[in-house]
């Protein structure tokens, strides 16, 4: 059984699939989904709705919508990705329309020896290329709708029509009747991420699944380092790294606090620096050398000038 399984109009299902990790030494993802956001996933294939996570920066909101990617063979190499702006409306989840560039072609089109072309200036974006995917190939994809609540007020809402419907036409390129339109049972898998900056609205919120994801307990951040193929060596002790880290979170009344991307990213430097983890369980009795070390580390953990102050 794959850890998700691809919901299918009319398939009865009787419970959840159980959940088993995706570790892929090939690729290091090694991404350690909780049992609760696994169940989130399968929720969501079930009903055939989107996904919306929420969460500290660097908790893996966007990594999970790689994850289950490679969690099937039929998805596609990677998610489709769009990156919601502040400036982002329901077309710009479909296709681009590079006007410009087609108004410059135009004024020396007659030296263009591919004057009937203008469809060079459609760049289609993720909802766009799903659909083109699913109606050119018969395949699935994963698309990630990443950072939600940047978005104007009306996207949200225009998001889950376009959703729905799952259809655009391109009405810039004359002269061509460009519609195109998902196959029901090829819908997309969509992962919506947002950072809680502005609250999303409410007729949206009842049309996804939501999950949002905690920050782990020191358990399973050990088990996050020791999934990661970081090169420890035997002066190294992964759960001194993440009980240090744990207590910086809480100790240091931080503006930003690191979270489990920053916690990789340490865990990964230390040992390049030469810094033996495994003093951290004693940081008192740290020579003055391995406090420098232990400092200098200390810039990978905080996002302000303040914060590195606090630490070191």
């Amino acid at each position: 059984m794959t850890p998700f399984e691809l919901y299918r109009p009319g398939a009865e299902k009787t419970s959840l699939p159980a959940f088993k990790p995706l570790v892929d030494p090939a690729t290091a993802d090694n991404y350690l989904p909780s049992p609760a956001l696994a169940e989130a996933v399968n929720v969501a294939l079930l009903l055939g709705q989107p996904l919306l996570l929420t969460g500290e920066p660097g908790t893996g909101k966007t990594r999970l919508a790689w994850h289950i990617t490679r969690s099937f063979d039929n998805l596609g190499p990677e998610p489709l990705v769009y990156e919601v702006q502040t400036s982002s409306v329901k077309k710009d989840l479909f296709y681009h329309y590079d006007a410009l560039g087609h108004f410059r072609w135009a004024q020396d089109k007659e030296a263009d020896p591919e004057a009937d072309k203008a469809q060079k200036f459609i760049r289609y974006e993720a909802l766009g290329k799903a659909i083109l995917i699913a109606a050119r190939e018969g395949r699935r994809s994963v698309v990630l709708i990443d950072e939600l609540d940047k978005a104007p007020r009306d996207l949200p809402n225009d998001l889950l029509a376009a959703i729905e419907s799952l259809r655009f036409d391109v009405p810039e390129v004359p002269g061509a009747k460009l519609e195109f339109k998902c196959p029901p049972e090829l819908r997309p898998v969509i992962v919506i991420t947002s950072n809680s900056e502005r609250n999303l609205p409410e007729a949206f919120l009842r049309r996804v699944v939501y999950h949002h994801i905690e920050f782990p307990e020191p358990d399973a951040l050990v088990a996050i380092l020791k999934a990661k193929q970081i090169a420890f060596g035997p002066e190294d002790d992964p759960e001194a790294i993440v009980n240090h880290f744990c207590s910086l979170r809480k100790e240091k009344n931080l503006a930003k606090c690191p979270a489990t991307a920053e916690l990789i990213a340490w865990a990964s430097l230390l040992p390049k620096l030469g810094f033996p983890t495994r003093k951290l369980a004693e940081v008192g009795n740290l020579g003055a050398e391995e406090k420098k070390l232990l400092y200098a580390s200390y810039a990978v953990l905080a996002k302000t000038e303040e914060d590195l102050r606090k630490l070191k």
